[in-house]
């Protein structure tokens, strides 16, 4: 299987690693511009119970700017997902890499900016880990 992220897995409650990543993500420039709380929706749409998984939606501001000028129809890869879910007594994080983005796309205007977005990235999945 093809990695899509860089996955650490948190030795923290879940309330602590997510707060963890949102304060990582901040620190490299990304604000959180969607927070999907998936057991919530589970519940209400389905009604089923769900482990506490929570996907956020990350942009760069600068970056995003960049890609979408490069080209408009990048806007369908963004923003970045983050995934932080429950896994027992630990709790996962998957940060997507945004060059695994790129495959779908193939243009070298982008290339520059998913580099960049994947640097910053990858230091948050480290900076998570300390």
């Amino acid at each position: 299987m093809t990695e899509l992220g860089f996955q650490s897995t948190l030795n923290l409650p879940y309330e602590s690693a997510l707060e963890k990543v949102t304060d990582a993500l901040k620190a490299e420039g990304f604000g959180i511009l969607t927070s999907i709380d998936v057991k919530e929706t589970m519940k209400k749409k389905l009604d089923v119970d769900f482990r506490k998984y929570t996907i956020l939606g990350a942009c760069n501001p600068p970056l995003a700017h960049k890609a979408l000028t490069a080209r408009p129809d990048v806007g369908l890869l963004l923003p970045c997902n983050v995934i932080v879910y429950e896994e027992g007594d630990t709790t996962v994080v998957n940060i997507i890499d945004p060059m695994s983005m790129t495959n779908f796309i193939q243009d070298p205007a982008l290339e520059a900016v998913a580099d960049e977005a994947r640097q910053r990235l990858k230091r948050v999945s480290e900076a998570i880990q300390k």
